[in-house]
């Protein structure tokens, strides 16, 4: 995400512990408390970040955050093309990534969905939008504004967002290991839960929604969705449940080299049914037994075929950077961004975008940063970008939300399960 600075306002921060989670049991709601293990003073410290958390109970500080106003698509670095982007560029853009094994660090990001613990509905886009505010002026979190609207919240490396059905999404730093995930975790749970149960909400841990329709849930006002929405509907595909039903857990992770990078991502491939049955969490929909285990991965897998689902190519003997770029230019586009506004170029080609001859734009060429985004519309089960992001897990409770991190830091840590 780009953003823009716009102003300084104060806020609270107060200290305490607990988390919570919710689960789906028998048709009904039931509440799950769970005690924070928390020390009063966390701080995590590498070479390239320095993350501090500080629960004093009852301890309130003061001082300035953010608003921020989002003035461009999400991307992992805003990264821009000083002349017309060749194939080689794309390319280069994966080789980027290469890190040696000591810079190599852990992502985590993971959904929920909110409801009102009276009844049991999902929560709509101004219950979001207080509890956005909520946690931000409560905990320190800087807004992120498109328009007149709060989108997400951003603290260093981390962001909050929301998901097309309003789910809430943390976005985790990358970190050194896998205690100070759990750390993170219990943090952003701790955070969330504070505020919203002040405001008779919960969150509810499943990969899809269990009780209501497609019709009852929120839309949240980003003009992104609204393009992507645009999209499944024109051609005829069921982007909508998939959108706004589903949430999942998803785990990132480096590779050193492209032969590194090729070796993980068929392991991932491979594991990937693996991992969704042992974290496999939908079996309701709309009050009832679905007849799955994970609803969530059979209406992902729907959702487009040429832009989800497995990708096999990765065992073909010719697989590298260079195949993952044909694969990535062969997917419909979605939208650009321009003079801050999404233009919708739903089922255009990139490739006809390198030669400048996008019916939207046409005459303009592509920068680094379209091509970035371009790959985030891509939802392949493992999703290469300048890590790896291990995507096919339902969403679920806190010991499901750490041992999905667990299950592929140690899988794809073993030389055999690379062979």
């Amino acid at each position: 995400m780009v953003y823009e600075e716009v102003c300084y306002l104060s806020g609270a921060v107060e200290g305490g512990m607990g988390l919570i989670y919710q689960k789906w049991m028998s048709g009904s709601m039931v509440l799950g408390k769970v005690e924070s293990t928390l020390r009063e003073d966390t701080t995590f410290n590498s070479s390239s970040l320095s993350y501090h958390h500080y629960l004093h109970k009852g301890r309130r500080c003061r001082r300035g955050h953010r608003v921020i106003v989002a003035t461009g698509p999400a991307t992992e670095a805003p990264v821009f093309a000083t002349k017309p982007l060749k194939k080689d560029d794309l390319i280069h853009y994966f080789v980027s990534g290469c890190k040696p094994k000591q810079k190599w660090r852990i992502g985590t990001e993971h959904e929920k969905f909110g409801f009102e613990f009276e009844t049991l509905h999902p929560i709509n886009y101004k219950q979001i939008t207080s509890l956005l505010n909520g946690i931000a002026v409560r905990f320190d979190w800087d807004k992120i504004m498109e328009g007149d609207n709060i989108i997400g919240l951003k603290k260093g490396k981390q962001s909050i967002s929301l998901e097309p059905g309003g789910q809430l999404e943390l976005s985790g730093m990358p970190l050194k290991t896998l205690h100070q995930t759990y750390d993170e975790i219990n943090s952003h749970l701790y955070q969330a839960k504070t505020v919203a149960e002040e405001m008779g909400i919960g969150f509810l841990g499943l990969g899809f929604q269990p009780k209501w329709r497609v019709e009852d849930m929120p839309r949240v006002p980003k003009v992104r969705y609204n393009i992507m929405q645009n999209y499944f509907h024109k051609f005829g595909l069921p982007g909508i449940e998939p959108l706004l039903m589903t949430c999942s857990v998803q785990v990132n992770l480096d590779f050193s080299s492209e032969a590194d990078m090729i070796k993980k991502m068929r392991a991932s491939i491979a594991l990937q049914p693996l991992a969704a049955a042992l974290f496999a969490n939908s079996p309701f929909a709309e009050g009832i037994s679905n007849g799955f285990c994970s609803i969530r991965s059979h209406k992902v897998d729907q959702l487009d075929k040429c832009r989800t689902g497995m990708i096999p190519f990765v065992f073909y003997d010719t697989f590298g950077f260079e195949q993952y770029v044909d694969y990535a230019l062969d997917v419909p586009m979605m939208f650009v961004y321009r003079n801050n506004k999404y233009i919708d170029c739903g089922g255009m080609s990139f490739r006809d975008f390198m030669a400048g001859k996008l019916p939207a734009i046409p005459g303009q060429v592509p920068t680094l940063s379209d091509w970035e985004n371009h790959l985030t519309t891509i939802f392949p089960e493992v999703r290469l970008r300048r890590y790896m992001e291990m995507r096919g897990a339902d969403g679920g409770p806190l010991n499901m939300l750490c041992a999905l991190p667990a299950f592929w830091v140690i899988d794809l840590s073993l030389n055999c399960m690379l062979q």
